[in-house]
């Protein structure tokens, strides 16, 4: 009889025992390698610079930072910045929805021109999309002469960054909702239509309620980007302190001028809006991620 060249089955098993714990050894290394990393770049280019801005805005004390947030000058930037994000982010807000709704659930002639449009603000400078403004509201721009006559100005007061703001975030909300409309289908809002149900009551009652946190998720980065807005509205602007600044440009006037410890004030409450903005973002995250009554739990 031949003997057997298959290894017994103890002696197989203890031989794949040392290899499967050199890997899963091998796994977590590399894990606790990559998490390592990540954590090391964010403490470096995130954290510490964070916690720089805090120290040197307390450097000279609490009364010292709440002077230089609550100065006539700090107070207007502070109103027009909420002013010009509480206009743009709504504006933004129908119109990603729209857009989602119309790219997601027809096809008409044009659709990928509108897909490349709304990525547009992503691929031009701020500054160009602030130039691109002046051509066409400043005193020698297109409509300038116009406007003008008519009395109406738009650069250099709060249209303009108005404007300027709405451009630069025209694609937060609508590349949210794009792909979450595209994966969830159009088979309950057929349904609901078979059924009698009007389009407002479709919307309202089916298409609303599952795209509600991606909604969130996209007004949270539109408002996040329009608060901190530099580049378009500074060109725009005109810098008139009290007038025309916005928290981020009312900083870079106070920083240039070596006020520091009040531009390092004025950050920090901008610092915090962004915090605040984080935390926001983090919830619509755990929310998008938490699985509906009717699904299993992974």
């Amino acid at each position: 009889m031949t003997p057997s060249l298959a290894l017994d089955p103890p002696r197989a098993a203890a031989g794949r025992a040392p290899r499967a714990r050199a890997r899963s050894t091998g796994s977590r290394a590399a894990r606790a390698a990559l998490m390592g990393t990540a954590f090391a770049f964010l403490l470096l280019f995130l954290f510490l610079p964070l916690a720089a801005v805090f120290h040197e805005a307390l450097g000279k004390g609490w009364q010292a930072c709440v002077a230089a947030v609550t100065e006539p000058d700090a107070l207007a930037a502070v109103r027009l910045t909420l002013t010009a994000t509480a206009i743009a982010v709504p504006l933004n807000l129908v119109f990603g929805v729209c857009a989602a709704w119309a790219i997601a659930r027809f096809d008409f002639r044009g659709k990928h021109l509108l897909v490349t449009l709304i990525d547009l603000p992503f691929s031009v400078s701020p500054v160009i999309a602030g130039l691109i403004y002046v051509l066409l509201f400043g005193a020698q721009g297109w409509f300038g002469p116009w406007l003008q006559a008519h009395d109406i100005q738009i650069l250099f007061a709060v249209p303009g960054i108005v404007l300027a703001t709405v451009f630069v975030t025209v694609p937060f909300v609508a590349r949210e909702l794009i792909p979450l409309m595209q994966s969830q289908g159009c088979e309950e809002e057929e349904a609901a239509i078979v059924l009698g149900a009007s389009g407002w009551r479709v919307f309202w009652h089916v298409t609303l309620p599952n795209i509600r946190w991606g909604l969130f998720y996209g007004v949270i980065l539109c408002n996040a980007r329009a608060m901190g807005e530099f580049g378009a509205v500074s060109v725009v602007s005109g810098h008139i302190r009290g007038l025309t600044n916005t928290m981020p440009l009312h900083v870079e006037i106070l920083y240039n001028e070596y006020n520091f410890a009040a531009a390092f004030s004025v950050a920090s409450l901008l610092a915090l809006l962004a915090l605040l903005t984080l935390a926001l973002k983090s919830l619509a995250e755990w929310r998008l991620r938490a699985p509906t009554p009717l699904e299993p739990h992974p």
